[in-house]
């Protein structure tokens, strides 16, 4: 299902699901802010431009795939899969109650639209290698899409799986690296450097993009150039701000995995509403 938005419909789109995120994590009182809203303008792109994916039938074979490798960032998934009414967005409102079907990581047995249940990190992408070579043995030709952190690609896995999606020359694989520089330890760099991050992705034998990721045009004219490529899976290096949108916790680790109170809730809509296009 693609809506086809246009820039100042993506952004507006953009703004509206970071309320939602802030509104759901404020009244669970846990859970991870900050890259949500780093990674909200990338998955807005993705979900209403760039995927096939059908609400009414969230099993379709024939469906491209998002793994969200960086499970913590659930909140973003769900805003964007209530706004296709995967769901009802009044499940939003449940986000880590017991028996909900929003839990702080993505089950894929009680939320329609999650494909793969997270928790540790690393894995997504040696799932989605093995998604897409599956694919392709079975000649589909559905994309499969994989959302990293920056932080999270110092889990070896990562590379195990970089190394054979290159190998098998995977081009229906597009990772995606939330590159917000920050984890919950703080700056990437200074916890486990990652860089040259472009080099290692080059040196497994992928396309590499590098790219703006609250730009929203960039980012849709990104994954279509991902598709275009052939002999190589890509992967884009979106740059982005941890807690974008938000001017308290923009480029702040402690809103990695904090939630906001009332107030600090109420502030932050306020920021939000005066953006309104």
């Amino acid at each position: 299902m693609r809506r086809n938005l246009n820039k100042e419909q993506l952004i507006e789109k953009s703004r509206q699901l970071r309320i939602n995120i802030l509104k759901m994590l404020s009244k669970a009182g846990s859970g991870h802010p900050g890259g949500s809203l780093s990674a909200i303008d990338i998955l807005t792109v993705l979900y209403n431009n760039i995927l096939r994916h059908d609400p009414k039938i969230p099993g379709w074979e024939e469906r491209d795939r998002l793994i969200l490798s960086k499970g913590h960032v659930c909140p973003a998934l769900y805003a964007v899969l209530a706004d296709f009414e995967y769901f009802h967005e009044d499940e939003l409102k449940g986000l880590r109650k017991y028996g909900s079907m929003l839990q702080g990581h993505p089950c894929m047995n009680k939320t329609p639209g999650v494909e793969v249940s997270g928790g540790s990190l690393g894995q997504g992408l040696s799932i989605a290698t093995g998604i897409a070579l599956g694919g392709r043995l079975d000649q589909k030709d559905f994309r499969v899409y994989c959302l990293m952190g920056d932080g999270e690609i110092q889990e070896g896995q990562i590379w195990e799986a970089a190394m054979a999606a290159g190998h098998y020359k995977l081009d229906q694989l597009c990772g995606i690296v939330d590159y917000n520089r920050l984890q919950i330890d703080g700056v990437v760099d200074e916890v486990m450097g990652i860089n040259p991050c472009k080099d290692k992705w080059i040196a497994f034998n992928w396309n590499v993009i590098e790219v703006d990721g609250h730009d929203v045009l960039k980012v849709e004219e990104a994954f279509k150039q991902a598709e275009a490529y052939k002999g190589k899976p890509t992967v884009i290096i979106a740059h982005t701000v941890k807690g974008k949108g938000v001017s308290f916790m923009e480029n702040s680790p402690a809103w990695h995995g904090t939630a906001p109170n009332h107030a600090q809730l109420e502030e932050a809509l306020l920021e939000l509403e005066s953006k309104k296009g």
